[in-house]
Protein backbone atom coordinates (compact mmCIF):
# COMPACT_ATOMS: atom_id res chain seq x y z
CA UNK A 1 0.00 0.00 0.00
CA UNK A 2 1.49 3.83 -1.39
CA UNK A 3 1.94 6.03 2.00
CA UNK A 4 0.06 9.38 0.61
CA UNK A 5 2.93 11.31 2.61
CA UNK A 6 1.03 14.70 1.55
CA UNK A 7 -1.92 13.86 3.22
CA UNK A 8 -0.50 12.28 6.58
CA UNK A 9 1.78 15.89 6.97
CA UNK A 10 -1.24 17.81 6.20
CA UNK A 11 -3.01 16.07 8.91
CA UNK A 12 -0.39 16.78 10.90
CA UNK A 13 -0.28 20.63 10.14
CA UNK A 14 -4.05 21.00 10.65
CA UNK A 15 -3.90 18.83 14.19
CA UNK A 16 -0.93 20.28 15.79
CA UNK A 17 -2.37 23.94 14.95
CA UNK A 18 -5.74 23.07 15.68
CA UNK A 19 -4.14 22.24 19.43
CA UNK A 20 -2.06 25.22 19.46
CA UNK A 21 -4.95 27.46 18.61
CA UNK A 22 -7.47 25.85 21.19
CA UNK A 23 -5.28 26.37 23.44
CA UNK A 24 -4.59 30.19 22.76
CA UNK A 25 -8.53 30.76 23.06
CA UNK A 26 -9.53 28.75 25.78
CA UNK A 27 -6.82 27.96 28.17
CA UNK A 28 -3.93 30.29 27.88
CA UNK A 29 -5.61 33.02 29.57
CA UNK A 30 -6.69 30.83 32.34
CA UNK A 31 -2.84 29.55 33.01
CA UNK A 32 -1.97 33.62 32.85
CA UNK A 33 -4.60 34.22 35.35
CA UNK A 34 -3.07 31.08 37.83
CA UNK A 35 0.25 32.60 37.96
CA UNK A 36 -0.47 35.69 38.83
CA UNK A 37 -2.67 34.41 41.43
CA UNK A 38 -0.03 31.95 42.60
CA UNK A 39 2.34 35.05 42.42
CA UNK A 40 0.41 37.11 45.04
CA UNK A 41 0.83 34.49 47.36
CA UNK A 42 4.75 35.46 47.98
CA UNK A 43 4.34 39.08 48.68
CA UNK A 44 7.03 39.20 51.06
CA UNK A 45 9.89 37.76 48.76
CA UNK A 46 11.67 39.69 46.04
CA UNK A 47 12.60 38.57 42.42
CA UNK A 48 15.76 37.50 42.88
CA UNK A 49 14.51 35.59 45.71
CA UNK A 50 12.17 34.28 43.58
CA UNK A 51 14.70 32.01 41.41
CA UNK A 52 16.20 30.18 44.44
CA UNK A 53 12.72 29.79 46.17
CA UNK A 54 11.76 26.18 46.03
CA UNK A 55 7.77 26.72 46.99
CA UNK A 56 8.00 29.84 44.51
CA UNK A 57 9.35 27.61 41.65
CA UNK A 58 7.18 24.53 42.68
CA UNK A 59 4.12 26.62 42.74
CA UNK A 60 4.49 28.72 39.25
CA UNK A 61 5.65 25.30 37.78
CA UNK A 62 2.38 23.85 39.23
CA UNK A 63 0.23 26.43 37.12
CA UNK A 64 2.05 27.64 34.53
CA UNK A 65 2.85 24.10 32.98
CA UNK A 66 1.44 23.39 29.52
CA UNK A 67 -0.47 19.72 29.26
CA UNK A 68 2.37 17.97 26.65
CA UNK A 69 0.16 17.62 23.48
CA UNK A 70 0.02 21.16 23.95
CA UNK A 71 3.74 21.74 24.14
CA UNK A 72 4.02 19.05 21.61
CA UNK A 73 1.75 20.80 19.25
CA UNK A 74 3.32 23.90 20.24
CA UNK A 75 6.95 23.02 19.25
CA UNK A 76 5.90 20.88 16.05
CA UNK A 77 3.30 22.94 14.42
CA UNK A 78 5.99 25.23 13.00
CA UNK A 79 8.71 22.83 11.69
CA UNK A 80 5.59 20.63 9.46
CA UNK A 81 3.91 23.95 8.21
CA UNK A 82 7.20 24.62 7.10
CA UNK A 83 8.15 21.19 5.49
CA UNK A 84 4.31 21.13 3.95
CA UNK A 85 4.90 24.73 2.38
CA UNK A 86 8.27 23.36 1.06
CA UNK A 87 6.97 20.06 -0.23
CA UNK A 88 3.73 21.30 -1.77
CA UNK A 89 4.74 24.32 -3.47
CA UNK A 90 8.91 24.94 -3.40
CA UNK A 91 10.87 21.18 -3.61
CA UNK A 92 9.67 17.71 -2.82
CA UNK A 93 12.23 14.89 -2.53
CA UNK A 94 11.68 11.39 -4.53
CA UNK A 95 13.33 7.88 -4.84
CA UNK A 96 13.86 6.29 -8.09
CA UNK A 97 11.96 3.11 -7.20
CA UNK A 98 12.09 1.35 -10.92
CA UNK A 99 14.36 1.22 -13.87
CA UNK A 100 12.29 2.92 -16.23
CA UNK A 101 14.80 5.96 -16.84
CA UNK A 102 18.17 4.01 -16.55
CA UNK A 103 20.55 5.64 -17.91
CA UNK A 104 18.98 8.70 -16.93
CA UNK A 105 17.96 7.70 -13.35
CA UNK A 106 19.11 4.64 -11.30
CA UNK A 107 17.50 2.55 -8.79
CA UNK A 108 17.73 4.31 -5.95
CA UNK A 109 18.62 7.58 -6.69
CA UNK A 110 16.85 10.93 -4.70
CA UNK A 111 16.21 13.18 -6.73
CA UNK A 112 14.62 16.74 -6.26
CA UNK A 113 11.31 17.68 -7.99
CA UNK A 114 10.56 21.58 -8.58
CA UNK A 115 7.24 21.99 -7.72
CA UNK A 116 6.37 25.63 -8.68
CA UNK A 117 7.78 25.64 -12.28
CA UNK A 118 4.82 24.55 -13.96
CA UNK A 119 2.55 26.74 -11.77
CA UNK A 120 1.07 26.63 -8.51
CA UNK A 121 -1.32 24.51 -7.27
CA UNK A 122 -3.70 23.71 -4.53
CA UNK A 123 -1.78 20.70 -1.87
CA UNK A 124 -3.81 17.52 -1.83
CA UNK A 125 -6.39 18.41 -4.88
CA UNK A 126 -3.67 20.15 -7.21
CA UNK A 127 -5.84 22.30 -8.94
CA UNK A 128 -3.59 24.77 -10.98
CA UNK A 129 -3.90 28.54 -9.40
CA UNK A 130 -1.06 30.32 -10.79
CA UNK A 131 0.28 29.96 -14.31
CA UNK A 132 3.81 30.24 -14.66
CA UNK A 133 5.81 27.88 -17.76
CA UNK A 134 4.18 24.66 -19.15
CA UNK A 135 6.11 21.02 -19.62
CA UNK A 136 8.78 21.86 -22.35
CA UNK A 137 9.88 18.50 -25.20
CA UNK A 138 12.31 16.48 -23.22
CA UNK A 139 11.57 17.73 -19.65
CA UNK A 140 11.90 15.08 -16.92
CA UNK A 141 8.54 15.40 -15.14
CA UNK A 142 7.15 13.72 -12.01
CA UNK A 143 3.16 12.96 -12.68
CA UNK A 144 0.19 10.33 -11.44
CA UNK A 145 -0.58 8.57 -15.05
CA UNK A 146 -4.63 8.25 -15.73
CA UNK A 147 -6.28 6.60 -13.22
CA UNK A 148 -3.02 5.85 -10.83
CA UNK A 149 -2.35 7.32 -7.20
CA UNK A 150 1.28 6.38 -7.51
CA UNK A 151 3.89 8.89 -8.64
CA UNK A 152 5.57 8.42 -11.94
CA UNK A 153 8.75 9.67 -13.54
CA UNK A 154 9.49 9.98 -17.10
CA UNK A 155 10.55 12.42 -20.08
CA UNK A 156 7.90 14.83 -22.01
CA UNK A 157 8.25 13.68 -25.37
CA UNK A 158 4.64 14.64 -27.02
CA UNK A 159 3.21 18.05 -26.13
CA UNK A 160 -0.52 19.21 -26.60
CA UNK A 161 -1.44 18.56 -30.11
CA UNK A 162 1.28 17.02 -31.51
CA UNK A 163 1.42 13.19 -33.18
CA UNK A 164 4.02 10.99 -32.04
CA UNK A 165 5.03 7.69 -33.99
CA UNK A 166 7.13 4.87 -32.82
CA UNK A 167 8.93 3.01 -35.57
CA UNK A 168 11.31 0.18 -35.13
CA UNK A 169 12.51 2.11 -32.01
CA UNK A 170 12.67 4.85 -33.73
CA UNK A 171 10.51 8.44 -32.34
CA UNK A 172 9.22 11.04 -34.57
CA UNK A 173 7.04 13.61 -33.67
CA UNK A 174 5.16 15.21 -36.19
CA UNK A 175 6.29 13.65 -38.65
CA UNK A 176 9.98 14.40 -37.89
CA UNK A 177 12.40 11.59 -37.12
CA UNK A 178 14.28 12.37 -33.31
CA UNK A 179 17.74 11.50 -34.48
CA UNK A 180 19.58 8.52 -32.82
CA UNK A 181 23.81 8.01 -32.49
CA UNK A 182 25.01 5.65 -30.90
CA UNK A 183 26.85 6.24 -27.46
CA UNK A 184 27.90 2.76 -26.22
CA UNK A 185 26.20 -0.77 -25.19
CA UNK A 186 24.80 -1.17 -22.44
CA UNK A 187 25.39 -4.67 -20.87
CA UNK A 188 25.22 -4.37 -17.50
CA UNK A 189 25.58 -7.78 -15.35
CA UNK A 190 25.01 -9.98 -18.11
CA UNK A 191 21.99 -7.81 -18.87
CA UNK A 192 20.21 -8.71 -22.86
CA UNK A 193 17.10 -8.22 -23.93
CA UNK A 194 15.16 -11.15 -24.72
CA UNK A 195 13.13 -11.70 -28.06
CA UNK A 196 10.87 -15.22 -29.77
CA UNK A 197 13.66 -15.64 -31.89
CA UNK A 198 16.98 -14.63 -29.62
CA UNK A 199 18.39 -12.55 -26.72
CA UNK A 200 19.75 -8.97 -28.24
CA UNK A 201 22.02 -6.65 -26.30
CA UNK A 202 21.11 -3.32 -25.10
CA UNK A 203 22.44 0.49 -26.44
CA UNK A 204 22.37 3.47 -25.14
CA UNK A 205 22.22 6.02 -27.35
CA UNK A 206 22.08 9.85 -27.88
CA UNK A 207 18.14 10.82 -28.78
CA UNK A 208 17.86 14.21 -29.94
CA UNK A 209 14.30 15.44 -29.17
CA UNK A 210 14.64 18.72 -31.10
CA UNK A 211 16.60 21.50 -29.55
CA UNK A 212 17.81 19.05 -26.73
CA UNK A 213 20.11 15.52 -26.58
CA UNK A 214 19.23 13.10 -23.66
CA UNK A 215 20.74 9.27 -23.34
CA UNK A 216 18.51 6.80 -24.06
CA UNK A 217 18.67 2.77 -23.76
CA UNK A 218 16.96 0.50 -25.83
CA UNK A 219 17.16 -2.85 -27.55
CA UNK A 220 19.10 -3.62 -30.61
CA UNK A 221 15.83 -5.65 -31.88
CA UNK A 222 12.72 -3.52 -31.87
CA UNK A 223 9.97 -4.93 -29.48
CA UNK A 224 6.97 -5.27 -32.30
CA UNK A 225 4.25 -3.63 -29.77
CA UNK A 226 5.72 -0.80 -30.59
CA UNK A 227 7.18 -1.26 -33.90
CA UNK A 228 4.71 1.20 -35.85
CA UNK A 229 2.22 2.82 -33.56
CA UNK A 230 0.96 6.39 -33.95
CA UNK A 231 -0.62 8.53 -31.02
CA UNK A 232 -2.14 11.99 -31.10
CA UNK A 233 -1.45 14.17 -28.19
CA UNK A 234 -5.17 16.29 -27.26
CA UNK A 235 -4.89 19.56 -26.08
CA UNK A 236 -3.93 19.96 -22.17
CA UNK A 237 -2.07 16.58 -21.96
CA UNK A 238 1.26 15.39 -22.42
CA UNK A 239 2.51 12.29 -24.01
CA UNK A 240 5.31 10.44 -21.60
CA UNK A 241 7.82 7.88 -21.97
CA UNK A 242 10.94 6.02 -20.09
CA UNK A 243 14.63 6.61 -21.42
CA UNK A 244 15.10 2.90 -20.73
CA UNK A 245 12.55 2.84 -24.05
CA UNK A 246 12.09 -1.04 -23.73
CA UNK A 247 11.25 -1.29 -20.05
CA UNK A 248 9.08 1.30 -19.04
CA UNK A 249 5.19 1.19 -18.60
CA UNK A 250 4.12 4.71 -19.86
CA UNK A 251 1.73 6.55 -22.73
CA UNK A 252 2.40 3.90 -24.66
CA UNK A 253 0.86 1.88 -22.56
CA UNK A 254 -2.03 3.90 -20.13
CA UNK A 255 -2.35 7.06 -22.61
CA UNK A 256 -1.27 10.78 -22.25
CA UNK A 257 -1.19 12.66 -18.94
CA UNK A 258 -3.60 15.66 -18.79
CA UNK A 259 -2.23 18.57 -16.96
CA UNK A 260 -3.83 18.58 -13.44
CA UNK A 261 -2.11 15.12 -12.83
CA UNK A 262 0.91 17.32 -13.03
CA UNK A 263 3.15 17.62 -9.88
CA UNK A 264 6.44 19.12 -11.12
CA UNK A 265 9.89 19.01 -12.99
CA UNK A 266 12.88 16.64 -11.62
CA UNK A 267 16.02 18.79 -11.83
CA UNK A 268 18.79 17.14 -9.71
CA UNK A 269 20.14 14.40 -8.49
CA UNK A 270 21.23 14.76 -4.55
CA UNK A 271 21.87 11.14 -3.14
CA UNK A 272 22.32 7.30 -4.06
CA UNK A 273 20.93 5.13 -1.77
CA UNK A 274 19.74 2.05 -3.60
CA UNK A 275 18.71 -0.56 -0.43
CA UNK A 276 18.74 0.05 3.72
CA UNK A 277 21.70 -2.15 3.79
CA UNK A 278 23.71 -0.62 1.24
CA UNK A 279 26.26 2.79 1.63
CA UNK A 280 24.29 5.74 0.43
CA UNK A 281 26.89 7.04 -2.24
CA UNK A 282 26.87 10.99 -3.79
CA UNK A 283 28.92 10.05 -7.41
CA UNK A 284 25.94 10.60 -9.27
CA UNK A 285 25.10 13.83 -7.50
CA UNK A 286 24.04 16.31 -10.18
CA UNK A 287 22.03 18.15 -12.44
CA UNK A 288 19.45 15.98 -15.08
Amino acid sequence: MDINLPLILFIAVVGTGVVWLIDIIFFQSKRRLAIKAADSQFPDITDEQKEGDEKYIAAMIAVATEPPVVEYSKSFFPVLLLVFVLRSFVIEPFQIPSESMVPTLEVGDFILVNKFIYGIRLPLVRTKVLSITEPDRGDVMVFFPPNETRYFIKRVIGLPGDTVRVTNNTLFVNGKKMEQTLAYEDNRSGDRCERIDRNFNYVVVHEKLNDMTHFMRKCESPRRQYSDRVWEVPEGHYFMMGDNRDNSSDSRVWGTVPQERIVGKAFAIWMHWESFLSVPSFSRVGTI
